[in-house]
């Protein structure tokens, strides 16, 4: 469990159509505790993935600094984990297998590689899919899958982009218990970016909400874990969050 630190974060980029620059990400600040989980919210065009993508290293900072566990971050790294929203599965590659290449590529053995990957579907209840291929499962299965594979390479923050936007809503809602879950064991560094207000409340120790490229307010979630929707759907504490949050977001 490592720390980030984004310090006056920004990013500008050239707009062809304007003819002009245009920022996209200006002067963000902002914390993220060792084992702390995190979703940031605003509207379309705020800067969400914008940041995500700054943090993972594919896109670079045009000021500010980002610090995992105090060492800058100048592009991508094993240090950082990455869940998209499409499930970026290798189709020609078992179950076991997609969990297994991080630690293949960081040069860890067969026999402790597919140990590591068992242990994490067994994680995500994922066992009996060990041998299958990924169009052999449902997009809930699959997006599972793309969880415990990132997770399996022991990053020290996770970074997951809207990874549940593309399921149906009872499969959505299932995989969100689910990475509490997961969460609650591993305790990994977690920023989960999302439009929907539910799930960031649902999800988070802390919302940040997003406006124009900064950050407009951050809101704290003490909601006691395990979070399951059963008991949360009527608890006033947490559709008294979800209205703020989403005051929030229309303001933005």
């Amino acid at each position: 469990m490592k720390s980030l630190v984004l310090k006056n974060l920004q990013k500008t980029y050239f707009d062809p159509y304007a003819g002009s620059q245009v920022t996209a990400i200006r002067d963000v600040s902002l914390t993220v505790q060792p084992g702390e989980f995190v979703s940031i919210v605003g509207p379309s065009g705020c800067g969400k993935t914008t940041i995500l993508n700054m943090v993972a290293g594919f896109l670079p900072a045009s000021g500010g600094e980002i610090l995992v566990d105090g060492q800058p971050v100048h592009g991508p790294g094993p240090d950082r984990g990455v869940v998209f929203q499409s499930f970026a599965l290798f189709p020609w590659k078992t179950v076991l297998e997609n969990v297994a290449f991080g630690p293949k590529m960081r040069g860890v053995g067969r026999a402790e590689r597919e140990a590591i990957a068992r242990e994490f579907l067994e994680l995500a209840g994922l066992s009996h899919a060990a041998d299958r291929y990924p169009n052999e499962l449902s997009g809930g299965m699959q997006q599972r899958v793309g969880v415990v594979r990132a997770l399996a390479n022991h990053p020290d923050v996770l970074l997951m982009d809207e990874p549940f936007a593309s399921v149906d809503a009872q499969t959505r809602m299932t995989l969100q218990e689910e990475l509490t879950r997961i969460w609650q064991e591993r305790r990994t560094t977690v920023i989960f970016i999302t439009h929907d207000v539910a799930e960031a409340v649902f999800l988070a120790n802390r919302v940040v909400v997003l406006s124009k490229g900064h950050v407009l307010t951050e809101i704290e979630v003490p909601l006691p874990h395990p979070r399951r929707w059963d008991a949360l759907m009527e608890d006033e504490q947490f559709k008294g969050l979800s209205a703020l949050v989403l005051q929030k977001v229309r303001s933005a």
